[in-house]
């Protein structure tokens, strides 16, 4: 089975609900699109869609990169050896997290599919399912328990809250959620860095009886020596994203005194499969446990997310909402949802059909 053409393209996929979060508000996605065809007629599929914040890099920049020169490295090549392929795209596509995300995807989607088995087969299941958390943006206290009270009524058992701006709203909101919805709903939190250290404290303080599963990147990216200075208590709960960009940075945060307890591992920060790979598997050595994370994406890469989640016994946490309130896609299929639980179908590769 040999590489026979690449299409790349742009759509516009539509939110359903705007939200905000504590550095931009986000009201309209559009992701690139890859399909790897293959001189047998199978076609793997890619997509993704970067954070111009966090990997520096707009969608428009990882389009460029994905021109037909550099794509033509690829064509002809056999697809006997997705470990060589992934070498030639972290090679060639150096500049590009996003790019190498996406082509990453569609060739592991399609070496699985060539294979007649589910991705996370091939990189060795280790959880067959897990709730999703699901995300309420930063918004008023009535607001925050309306959206809560609609994905409770959904099925989904874990709440992830934006933070970031206003301590004092943050602490509200919180308190109210444990007072409308009990204790049977997990809450996680993301403060998108919006915290100092004496805030994070405050914060831990005030929140202790609360039952607050993850602190998702509550101090700025530059301060990972005040993350390793926190308390054990706070640490244990505070998951690096944006601090936790690429293989190198997870080596670097996980080196004694550690700054963690959580990396939140997303393929559009990493660049792809195979980097996520190994910043799992320095978790893993570190004893450092796992959340995977997501942007607005289409069903392609959350899949492609869900089933490297799955193949991790230390992942913990899975946010991976981003294709939930999207008006529209390009593919149906992928990962199974059911009352906030997904897992994966028994389809090859990443199980996808094209619309």
């Amino acid at each position: 089975m040999k590489i026979q053409r690449i299409n790349v393209s742009k759509e516009d996929l539509l939110l359903t609900r705007p939200y905000t979060i504590a550095f931009k508000t986000v009201d309209a996605v559009e992701n690139g699109i890859i399909e790897i065809v293959a001189d047998n007629g199978l076609c793997g599929y890619g997509s993704f869609n970067p954070s111009y914040q966090v990997v520096g890099e707009h969608l428009e920049d990882a389009l460029a990169i994905l021109n037909e020169d550099n794509l033509s490295v690829l064509i002809g090549k056999e697809l006997d050896d997705i470990n060589a392929l992934c070498d030639l795209v972290q090679r060639t596509f150096s500049r590009s997290p996003t790019a190498r995300t996406g082509l990453e995807v569609a060739l592991y989607d399609l070496v699985a599919q060539g294979k007649g088995v589910p991705l996370v087969r091939l990189l060795g299941q280790k959880i067959q399912s897990m709730p999703t958390s699901i995300t309420i943006g930063i918004k008023g206290v009535a607001e925050t328990l309306e959206e809560a009270r609609e994905y409770i009524g959904r099925g989904f058992r874990i709440l992830k809250v934006k933070l970031g701006i206003s301590l004092e709203e943050d602490l509200e909101r919180l308190v109210r959620l444990r007072e409308v919805f009990g204790y049977s709903i997990g809450i996680i939190i993301d403060a998108n860095q919006g915290y100092d250290a004496e805030q994070l404290a405050r914060f831990a303080a005030q929140t202790a009886g609360l039952n607050i599963g993850l602190i998702e990147q509550p101090l700025k990216v530059g301060q990972e020596n005040e993350m390793r200075k926190l308390s054990p208590e706070i640490k244990k709960l505070v998951a690096a994203d944006e601090s936790c960009v690429t293989p190198e940075n997870a080596l670097q945060l996980a080196t004694a005194p550690a700054a963690c307890g959580f990396f939140n591992i997303k393929l559009m920060k990493c660049g792809g499969i195979s980097q996520a790979q190994k910043i799992a598997d320095t978790a893993s050595r570190h004893s450092i446990d796992l959340m995977w994370g997501c942007n607005d994406e289409s069903i392609i890469s959350i899949t492609a997310a869900l089933h490297t989640a799955f193949s991790f016994s230390h992942t913990k946490f899975i946010d991976l909402d981003g294709s939930l309130d999207l008006a529209r896609d390009v593919v149906a299929g992928g990962f199974i949802l059911k009352d906030g639980i997904m897992s994966i179908s028994d389809k090859p590769g990443l199980g996808l059909k094209r619309l």
